[in-house]
């Protein structure tokens, strides 16, 4: 007899309903879940913390170095990924926009059992000074998020001017990565336990309080999904594409459909290029653009990053400055290169931005448990975000194509002359 295997996302959502009920039940022994529960969910904290800045460094610059195939396509792998970064930056804005809209509404809860220290303020100066590591290895240390990235960034493009003779260095990185990539999918396996640890705790602290709040995240997060997609999708495509936004919808709606449900990207990717290709997207950029989103963009996540990041430190009492807006715009737009590959990315990033703006990863617990309802959201706007991208650099390489064949007709038409 086969008994089907319960998925993952199902498992942490049964977690988080236990860790509710639980936490109920203990509200007023709410030490015993601190002294007997939480220490469990530390655990899985730590395991988090050490896996991230290996999978950020690995994963990023085995991103780059494969990155070298946009020399042979030039214009359409430039254009791709200026489009890609340009959006992510805009979705993480509008995800921190949003997020502080909806942060009357959301809690500050008792967290008297995890510790935050309160950063000292940072100027926008030293910020963006203090991206650039000063050595190798205290970025890895500290786990100093944009210095990881910065060195991933040199390191990977080095390695390409280098060529062949780095093909050693090419080799350990993908083989590193990929050992990074299994211990990422070894620690995730853990994550039912892990949320539920670290919830139950916080539930017998705060009772019902949190169940309201969860909901409350989730409506800003599909607020910003379908903002994003309403205004900047059909900005774009109707100003560098000519296609109508209505055409553009409506031709995406058997993949956007089958994203939602799938929460798949890579899955969706043969019916996403189909919709684009029926949409009028050449063949031969979508079949390298779309590839490369599925590496490089993440809006979907990005606007996560941003309403979580926001919910969070509401939860904790407090407001993010300007220059730590600013680093989690940076953090989230430079990290999607590198983590979109990743089993549960959604989680990876939202580490790496609490990390980056010295708030505590421990509240990743309050919304990994409805992190597969976020996931779907984000998929879809995730495979749309490819597939507008497909047609606008078609049309932008159509027009160069013209552009190009118009030069060469004049060049010899005045050589016959």
């Amino acid at each position: 007899m086969n008994i089907k295997k319960i998925p993952l996302a199902m498992q942490i959502f049964i977690a988080l309903c236990l860790a509710i009920v639980c936490g109920m039940l203990l509200q007023n022994n709410s030490d015993i879940a601190k002294m007997y529960i939480l220490p469990f969910g530390t655990i899985f904290l730590n395991l988090l913390k050490f896996i991230v800045v290996p999978i950020v460094l690995f994963s990023l610059l085995a991103g780059i170095i494969s990155m070298k195939d946009i020399k042979k396509v030039g214009f359409i792998g430039g254009s791709a990924v200026v489009f890609y970064m340009c959006t992510t930056a805009v979705a993480t804005t509008i995800g921190l926009v949003f997020g502080n809209l909806f942060e009357r509404w959301f809690p500050v809860l008792s967290t008297s059992h995890l510790k935050y220290e309160t950063p000292d303020k940072v100027s926008i100066m030293d910020t963006i000074v203090n991206i650039f590591p000063s050595n190798a290895v205290m970025p890895l240390a500290n786990a100093s998020m944009l210095q990881v990235i910065v060195m991933a960034l040199i390191i990977g493009f080095a390695i390409i001017s280098v060529g062949e003779k780095a093909a050693p260095a090419v080799k350990m990185i993908n083989a590193w990565n990929e050992i990074f990539m299994k211990c990422m999918d070894m620690i995730l396996k853990l994550s039912p336990i892990g949320v539920f640890c670290l919830l139950c705790p916080v539930v017998a602290e705060n009772g019902p309080m949190i169940i309201g709040s969860l909901a409350m995240v989730l409506l800003a997060a599909y607020t910003c999904y379908l903002v994003h997609a309403v205004v900047c999708y059909s900005l774009t495509v109707k100003a560098l594409g000519g296609i109508s936004p209505l055409k553009f919808f409506k031709g995406m709606a058997p993949a956007m459909i089958f994203a939602f449900s799938s929460a798949s990207s890579v899955g969706t990717l043969p019916l996403n290029m189909e919709c684009s290709e029926k949409l009028g997207a050449k063949k031969e950029v979508t079949s390298f653009v779309m590839p490369l989103g599925a590496t490089i963009n993440m809006d979907g996540t990005a606007i996560y990053q941003g309403v979580c990041a926001v919910f969070i430190a509401s939860c904790f009492g407090i407001h993010l400055t300007f220059g730590q807006i600013v680093t989690i715009v940076l953090t989230a737009t430079l990290a999607s290169i590198g983590t979109a590959g990743v089993p549960g990315a959604g989680m990876v990033m939202l580490a790496m931005v609490l990390q980056s703006v010295g708030l505590p990863v421990e509240g990743i617990a309050l919304v990994a448990g409805v992190d597969r309802i976020f996931d779907m959201g984000r998929t879809v706007l995730n495979i749309t975000g490819d597939s507008a991208c497909s047609l606008i650099v078609s049309k932008l390489e159509e027009k160069r194509e013209t552009k190009k064949s118009g030069y060469i007709a004049g060049s010899q038409v005045e050589a016959a002359e």
